[in-house]
């Protein structure tokens, strides 16, 4: 009989797309130079006006990587300063993002299929069991905003695929 991990269903995954978005945050930072594009033009660009830029994207990635090795972890969420105006301020976020899921032990975190997890306050109040909050929550706000990320980079002409945003695993 296999037995479902919950840590297994999150931490790796979180790790494997932040891995990449490190390597196409080097290959946006070096298109940028070569190209003599200004920094700035790439990081608050929006693929639609209504949209958040390219440098929200990468910090709401983090945050729901952060915020779902937390809850699942039975953890209070680290609190992140959203200031980053830089790639390397970006590439600080995600290491920084990096280094704390991987402090959360994976005792911590297996079991909490049925742990009761809230988002949130007020009206926006969302009450979840782990398993729920992991794969109807977690999980699609963090692709959603990685690939959003991607998909601005690759909308100015970063010479990027699949494979990178992918990565290893």
């Amino acid at each position: 009989m296999t037995t479902f991990s919950m840590y297994s269903a999150s931490i790796p995954v979180f790790k494997q797309i932040l891995n990449s978005l490190l390597v196409i945050l080097d290959k946006a930072e070096t298109h940028a130079a070569e190209k003599k594009i200004e920094a700035n033009a790439l990081l608050q660009f929006r693929l639609f006006p209504d949209m958040l830029p390219f440098t929200r994207q990468i910090q709401i990635a983090c945050d729901f990587s952060k915020g779902a090795a937390a809850r699942l972890g039975g953890l209070e969420v680290p609190s992140y300063d959203d200031t980053e105006t830089s790639f390397a301020d970006l590439k600080a976020r995600i290491v920084k993002t990096l280094a704390y899921i991987d402090s959360v032990p994976a005792s911590a975190i297996e079991g909490s299929e049925t742990r009761e997890i809230t988002t949130g306050s007020g009206e926006k109040t969302k009450h979840f069991t782990g398993q729920t909050y992991l794969f109807h929550y977690a999980l699609p706000h963090f692709f959603f905003h990685a690939t959003t990320a991607y998909d601005i980079l690759r909308h100015n002409g970063l010479d990027i695929g699949k494979k990178n945003f992918i990565g290893t695993y």
